[in-house]
């Protein structure tokens, strides 16, 4: 075999594939699997869920298996190549999958299997063929053809302007950056971060220091930088990425979100949906537009008073009107004063090693697995690592990969996603692998990385999800992890662990001193727990406004006059906002998670899946934190489950009961008991 993307045998052989390979590979695959489905169609006059289901599922696997690296090199590689060769098979890829979808023959097959199931036949069997009769109509499966020919148009046309989007926006920040040549400009700035800062500016030839557009970075200058002036270009360049306020017009997304929303919109109103909103909903817990926006509203108006006081002591504290480039300094400054705690006291007893050890450990603890890292798998840069894990009883059930350090052309942010899906099925077999990618300060002179509180708290989150990936006990590929969840609980066992990193028995496992090595003593961690809520119902206001502003986005728009998104965030913030950004704030151009991601008419799925994570905490809270039997139920119910079964009826099976809000404002201070 002399393409190594076209290897399945084994993990992806990434040091040996190539952008080269990346066109070829996809052609042949997609042609093999077109020869595959007509052979199987024509040959299944009486079809049932071992004869179809099982081989469209191999190949839909199969193909996963194919273009996930692909995915993931275009995003943690700074490489006009591997973008070049993405864009390139993205077209096929997309038009493979919307025929697919919309195969005539292959829905009816489908429906035949569905109307056959014995009786007793397995929850996942049924959900598995459930979730792709929806699937096929919300593909445009029952259109006449001449709609079917305009929507497989649409995913083409959308495919790429959400990948031009991303594009702009990596490109944008990439190419920002600040030169400082006097040091008392980065006064209050965390040391870390300015040798960073004096390395980067070694590496383009200049003297002093050089600050790039890169979440830690501007992180920091946010957070602890003494100079007003300093944190507010930061700021602009950060709000005007890939906008008309940029720097660079090429990169304006603009026309890409006008673009964006007019096809959701179109694409949704061909299958017989009033907006893009109400095609999300299609495959989400909550029940309609009406339901969310009140969810919404609800959780706003519980979380306003909290807010109002906090903006109040937050403005008295520091003497003057706040500005969004002061609101983070101020808060930090002000958690020192009231608790004396600041993010660079504790970022000296979380050393990136010594956190992700401690985290590994909490899951062993919680669930028996055993993680441990395998050095002689190959992988694409030299900051990346592969963990294999291991069931209580010895068997490897799977592994992941990490690449958790920040660098320029690697997307921004923190995610994981799937390398391999699990499957057991004809035979064959295949165990879950995932990627968990962040972007936390890369290593200093002394080969360390230290992390703030909040950084421990997000790859708890990631890690949350790629537990769900990992743990699953479904073979059917289309439903087993993550797949088939529905969008807005999806974020339940993310959000769920972030809870373990505000517990001191953890963060003890997961913290050493950079110099002594001692873990976080128990009176500091007692002033961040104190520190908790600070700021908590002006941060549950931000996420609500983006969650209106999304949700609203899709539901009202109109195509004979297309709302515009920059007026539509500006009704949003004057609806919920208390803070007050400048007029060339361009929030939507860089807002990745719903024009280029998955978060589409879904980011309020971050709030609700929170409700359901705070509360699903409490039954640990109850119990005991390590308990192992709620443990064990956790991981049975919630865990195991992937899409196989209806959430809610899991959630109950979990906790006894439907979940409620309560246990997220009291969680955040909000509300008292």
């Amino acid at each position: 075999m002399t393409n190594p993307l076209l290897d399945t045998s084994s993990l992806p052989r990434f040091g040996e594939i190539s952008p080269d390979h990346v066109l070829p590979a996809i052609e042949q695959l997609i042609s093999q699997h077109r020869q595959q489905l007509n052979t199987l169609l024509d040959n299944n006059t009486d079809p049932n869920f071992e004869s179809l289901v099982v081989p469209v599922e191999l190949m839909e696997h199969e193909l996963g298996r194919i273009w996930s690296p692909i995915v993931h090199l275009q995003s943690v590689l700074g490489s006009q190549d591997w973008r070049e060769a993405y864009n390139q098979a993205l077209p096929l890829l997309t038009e493979h999958g919307t025929e697919i979808s919309q195969n005539a023959r292959l829905q009816h097959a489908y429906a035949e299997v569905g109307a056959s199931l014995p009786a007793n036949a397995s929850e996942s069997y049924r959900s598995a063929v459930d979730q792709a009769l929806r699937d096929f109509h919300l593909a445009g499966v029952d259109l006449p053809e001449t709609d079917k020919n305009r929507f497989k148009e649409i995913m083409q046309e959308l495919a790429a302007a959400q990948a031009s989007f991303e594009h702009n926006v990596q490109d944008a920040s990439d190419a920002w950056s600040l030169h400082i040549s006097d040091e008392s400009e980065l006064d209050g700035v965390p040391q870390q971060s300015r040798e960073r800062a004096a390395e980067d500016a070694r590496d383009q030839g200049l003297d002093g220091w050089l600050l790039l557009l890169n979440y830690p970075t501007y992180d920091a200058v946010m957070t602890h930088a003494h100079d007003r002036h300093l944190r507010e270009k930061l700021y602009r360049a950060w709000v005007t990425r890939g906008s008309d306020k940029g720097d660079n017009p090429d990169w304006d997304n603009s026309a890409n979100i006008e673009k964006i929303l007019a096809l959701r919109h179109e694409a949704s109103a061909l299958v017989g949906f009033k907006s893009y909103a109400d095609y999300s909903l299609a495959t989400k817990m909550a029940g309609s537009t009406t339901e969310v926006l009140d969810f919404l509203r609800e959780l706003s108006a519980r979380s306003r008073d909290a807010a109002e006081r906090e903006l109040h002591d937050l403005t008295d504290f520091a003497g003057m009107a706040l500005e969004p480039w002061d609101v983070t300094f101020w808060l930090e400054k002000y958690k020192q004063a009231k608790y004396s705690v600041s993010n660079e006291e504790l970022r000296q007893y979380f050393p990136t090693r010594t956190v992700i050890s401690g985290l590994f450990a909490l899951a062993a603890r919680l669930y028996g697995v055993e993680l441990y890292e395998q050095k002689d798998i190959a992988v694409w840069h030299q900051d990346a690592r592969y963990f294999s894990v291991l069931n209580a009883d010895g068997n490897i059930i799977g592994g992941f990969y990490t690449d958790i350090y920040a660098r320029s052309g690697k997307r921004n942010g923190a995610w994981i996603d799937e390398c391999i899906g699990r499957q057991a099925l004809n035979g064959s077999a295949a165990l879950p692998v995932g990627y968990l990618v962040c972007n936390f300060p890369p290593l200093d002179d002394a080969g360390e990385s230290l992390l703030t509180h909040d950084d421990v708290v997000t790859i708890f989150h990631e890690f949350g999800h790629m537990l769900h990936h990992l743990l699953t006990r479904i073979d059917l590929p289309s439903i087993s992890g993550i797949n088939g969840v529905p969008w807005d609980a999806v974020e339940l066992p993310s959000q769920f662990m972030e809870n373990f990193a505000w517990s001191y028995d953890v963060l003890k496992q997961c913290s050493a001193h950079t110099k002594t090595g001692e873990p976080l003593p128990r009176a500091l961690f007692n002033k961040l727990e104190k520190s908790r809520t600070a700021g908590a119902g002006l941060a549950m206001l931000r996420q609500l406004e983006l969650a209106m502003f999304d949700f609203r986005l899709h539901a009202e728009y109109n195509s004979g006059s297309p709302p515009s998104a920059i007026a539509m965030l500006a009704d949003v913030r004057s609806e919920v906002a208390l803070i007050k950004h400048p007029k060339y704030n361009r929030l939507p151009h860089a807002f990745s998670h719903i024009f280029s991601g998955g978060y589409a008419a879904g980011y309020y799925s971050y709030k609700w899946a929170e409700v359901l994570a705070a509360d699903a905490f409490s039954a640990f809270e109850e119990a005991g934190i390590f308990d192992a039997t709620t443990a064990q139920r956790f991981r049975t119910e919630i865990l195991e489950i992937g899409g196989s079964r209806d959430v809610m009826e899991a959630y109950v099976a979990f906790r006894g009961r439907k979940p409620t809000i309560d246990a997220l404002l009291r969680q955040d201070g909000i509300q008292s008991e």
